[in-house]
């Protein structure tokens, strides 16, 4: 059985901020409609550090940093990753428009795709719209969109935490862009 050791810090090769602020950005935008946890918000910040996203756009009632109960969470990654703020989510969708992004929510629709059936497009620009922890994306929001998809789920409970929908959602996105890469021997 082969012996595994867990990475030290300095053996990952992070970027310092200001060397993530020059890196180039995977072409995704994650916008969060009224989240209200602010473990959520950073838990999401983290997870757009990760996999160095183009921007997080936080609307309505999602607090913005700085803040302790982000920092929690975001160990830091509100100071790498770019967000703005908008009042209105209806309004960073239309921004997003405006900017030629293809802008799906994250939900439960009628006619949705089921997040294994989404195919990226590299030549697009993206962005994926969370909605509330209680209630989802807003309608009006979802009106707006492009399309939705969604995560099928097949237990008792049909709704996620957002943080995780997002990691689960961010990473289904990114991975189609990989190169194929072997299998851990």
């Amino acid at each position: 059985m082969a012996r595994l050791r867990k990475l030290k810090v300095t053996e990952m090769g992070r970027l310092s901020v200001e060397e993530y602020h020059g890196s180039e950005k995977f072409p995704l935008v994650v916008v969060l409609d009224h989240v209200r946890s602010l473990y959520n918000v950073g838990s999401v910040f983290r997870t757009c550090d990760a996999f160095r996203l183009q921007y997080l756009f936080l609307c309505g009632i999602t607090a913005t940093p700085p803040h302790p109960d982000i920092h929690k969470t975001a160990l830091g990654a509100e100071e790498s990753v770019d967000w703005r703020y908008f009042e209105h989510t209806e309004d960073a969708v239309t921004f997003l428009h405006n900017e030629g992004y293809t802008v799906l929510a994250v939900e439960q629709c009628e006619g949705s795709t089921a997040m294994q059936d989404f195919v990226f497009e590299p030549e697009r620009k993206y962005a994926i719209v969370l909605g509330n922890e209680v209630k989802g994306v807003q309608q009006s929001v979802v009106d707006m969109c492009d399309g939705c998809i969604e995560i099928p789920q097949f237990g008792t409970k049909h709704s996620m935490n957002v943080a995780v929908t997002a990691g689960i959602a961010i990473w289904s996105i990114v991975v189609q862009s990989l190169p194929e890469t072997p299998h851990a021997q």
